[in-house]
């Protein structure tokens, strides 16, 4: 059987994470500052949501993007992050091996899993790190 490495070799372990009574303009600004797509909320070390780029662009209408492509604050205020991250997120523990990690991401079309041990946060993986490890190998 081939030697799969596991997941805790690709995973970022530098994660940005979000409190659930953050501003939605405060992750806005994340995403940008840190060029990710995806930031963990997190209630203590537990992971109890995740809210991608995309939720907010879902919230937005096309209306309330002003000409410089930023959401105008007047939809912040209408939701909370509670109310727009996906909850009952999937994780994966670190042992997992990199090909468990892919076929989740690939099945249920996710672009990023939160990687828990003990019930904490400990990484995440997106398929970005999974091309890059790919990259790598080839």
């Amino acid at each position: 059987m081939k030697n799969i490495p596991l997941i805790s070799s690709i995973m970022s372990t530098k994660i940005i994470t979000l409190k659930k009574d953050d501003e939605l303009e405060t992750a806005e600004r994340l995403f940008k500052r840190h060029k990710i797509r995806h930031i963990p909320v997190v209630e203590g070390e537990s992971i109890i949501g995740m809210l991608s780029y995309t939720d907010l662009l879902r919230i937005s209408f096309v209306d309330a993007v002003d000409d410089d492509g930023e959401i105008e604050s007047l939809v912040y205020n209408m939701f909370t992050i509670e109310q727009v991250m996906a909850k009952n997120v999937v994780s994966v523990p670190s042992t997992a091996n990199i090909k468990e990690v892919a076929e989740i991401l690939a099945k249920k079309e996710f672009h990023a899993l939160p990687v828990v041990d003990d019930d904490v946060l400990v990484g995440i993986v997106t398929t970005t790190d999974l091309i890059n490890f790919l990259i790598m190998r080839l």
